[in-house]
């Protein structure tokens, strides 16, 4: 199962919000606390992740983030305030989870995001 997640603030740093789209359901977050872009990011993957355990399925996790995607698989070492994120996210994975980098265009978790400010 494909699941898209997408994480953003507004300003940067400003007010964090997440969205998540899983098995035809997207979840969005509101008012997270303050923090970057990066910290949202974060906060995306470590919900869909959540959502992905629950649904008991194969799963593979899309995002838009190039750093946090390659600082989650292990590729990019992690030396700023994302280390307290990486952790919480192998944790709670357990085993390496599958997380794979997504053009902007195309996750859905970021453009039902940006839907969601479009009044």
């Amino acid at each position: 199962m494909k699941i898209y997640f997408d994480g953003g603030c507004r300003p940067n740093p400003g007010t964090m919000e997440v969205a998540v789209v899983a098995a035809g359901q997207t979840t969005i977050l509101r008012d997270l606390g303050q923090g970057t872009s990066s910290d949202a990011e974060w906060l995306a993957l470590i919900h869909a992740l959540t959502i992905a355990l629950t649904l008991g399925t194969d799963f593979v996790l899309l995002g838009d983030s190039a750093d946090i995607i390659g600082k989650a698989n292990g590729a990019v070492k992690c030396r700023d305030a994302g280390r307290v994120y990486l952790k919480r996210f192998r944790a709670l994975a357990g085993s390496p989870a599958r997380v794979r980098y997504i053009k902007r265009s195309q996750n859905l978790a970021g453009i039902a995001l940006a839907r969601s400010h479009v009044r």
